[in-house]
């Protein structure tokens, strides 16, 4: 690799992250480990390492020790396995001190994890950028043999999105009547149209969300996965979307392609659902009272960012608010996070986390017979489960506290909650 080239490629790198408009992430990294910073296509995975290169120069870190390479620029096409010596020793010829390098989706490099772990090894420190399936913890686990720490970086979060958006959120912005209506009509902007941060300054962000998801649906799943049948794949991510706030089985989305003329093995659709989620694309959430089975088969599925699932809904309001909600408590919850479906209890419950004692309905309104659906389906769990101690209804914009057969269930809308998970 040509040194100067390899220079001025550093060099630019440092203007760009010295002008970056950045927008703190919630993410906490220990200053002294290693990362691997994974996540969907364009949620700000490259942002977060110009907030920690920038965050280093404030302590008085120079420049010079700043070693960052986007290995999607054009000028590193032709880069190989056998040219990362040369960025350790252009880092040498720039500083007396050890560097820190920050490589940006350096999976495009062939056979990157053998230099990440002699980098490791060697006591450097690194942060490394993926936003595909080679990327994926659970591989970068046995890989790199815990060489570096994994971090999940999803789109904005609701306050993060309010941050961009330079709206106040402290107690003070909730109780005053002008500011709390401004959050709240951001909200609805947000809930439509997701967090990812380059779509802030779209006046119609439609069109680039519907951008990101096809580089995401034909680069990161059919692309690198050499996905025969993309037709199918489109419509099994249609179907998906149209099945947000139900359980749904393998078999089931299965006969619905084959309804609509596609021949593919019901374990085709498996692989399909697998890739989508190494991307990123999607989530799912398993049934906390089912047999193992099921719950590997019957999962919940939803999408990592409601600009998204808004793609293939019209007038879905209430799967986009559940949808928000889902990823909300994922983000606070993560592996802990199940629905619970009971037929022999009669019991329905959107959200549940057992070792933090939650239950989470979402209505988009309790008005009418949903009140009485939500109510019940929470007084029936506190029956069959006293360890669960905080009931939550989640609306769209209703507040209330009920009281019923011994529980405290609180009705909050949408924006608030999302705020308080933040918070916790």
């Amino acid at each position: 690799m040509n040194r100067e080239v390899l220079r001025q490629v550093i060099f630019d790198q440092h203007e760009v992250i010295r002008h970056a408009k950045i927008v703190p992430r919630r993410y906490h990294l220990d200053p002294q480990g290693n990362y691997i910073i994974t996540g969907l296509r364009r949620a700000g995975k490259s942002t977060l390492l110009y907030s920690i290169a920038r965050d280093l120069v404030e302590q008085g870190v120079a420049w010079e020790r700043i070693i960052y390479l986007n290995f999607e620029d054009e000028r590193l096409a032709e880069f190989s396995l056998a040219d990362f010596q040369d960025i350790v020793q252009v880092q040498s010829e720039l500083s007396d001190e050890r560097g820190y390098y920050f490589f940006d989706e350096i999976q495009n490099v062939p056979g990157w994890e053998k230099f990440a772990r002699r980098m490791a090894d060697a006591g450097e420190r690194v942060y490394i950028t993926g936003s595909n399936a080679t990327m994926l913890s659970s591989q970068m686990a046995s890989t790199l043999g815990g060489r570096y720490l994994v971090r999940q970086v999803g789109t904005y979060r609701f306050d993060e999105y309010l941050d961009a958006r330079g709206q106040a959120h402290d107690m003070r912005a909730l109780y005053t009547t002008r500011e709390a209506g401004a959050i709240m009509r951001l909200f609805d902007r947000y809930y439509r149209f997701g967090g990812f941060p380059e779509a802030i300054r779209f006046e119609q962000p439609r069109e680039y969300v519907e951008n990101v998801y096809q580089k995401v649906l034909l680069g990161d799943i059919a692309a690198r996965n050499n996905v025969r049948n993309p037709a199918a794949l489109r419509v099994l991510m249609k179907k998906v979307a149209e099945t947000v706030r139900s359980d749904i089985s393998y078999s089931s989305l299965y006969n619905t392609l084959k309804s609509v003329g596609f021949s593919i093995a019901k374990e085709t659709v498996i692989s399909y659902l697998g890739y989508a989620h190494d991307a990123y694309l999607l989530f799912s959430l398993s049934n906390a009272v089912s047999r193992f089975v099921d719950q590997e088969s019957n999962p919940k599925y939803y999408f990592s960012d409601n600009g998204l699932l808004n793609l293939f809904l019209y007038n879905r309001d209430t799967a986009l608010l559940e949808n928000q909600v889902a990823i909300a408590l994922r983000d606070a919850y993560g592996e802990g996070l199940h629905y619970l479906k009971s037929p022999k209890h009669g019991i329905d419950i959107d959200f549940y986390v057992p070792d933090a004692g939650a239950a989470v309905q979402v209505a988009y309104s309790i008005e009418g017979n949903a009140r009485t659906r939500e109510v019940g389906n929470l007084v029936k769990l506190h029956q069959v489960d006293a360890s669960v101690t905080s009931f939550v209804i989640v609306t769209k914009d209703e507040t209330e506290t009920i009281e019923i057969d011994g529980i405290v269930i609180r009705v909050v809308p949408a924006w608030r909650y999302l705020l308080e998970l933040a918070g916790a």
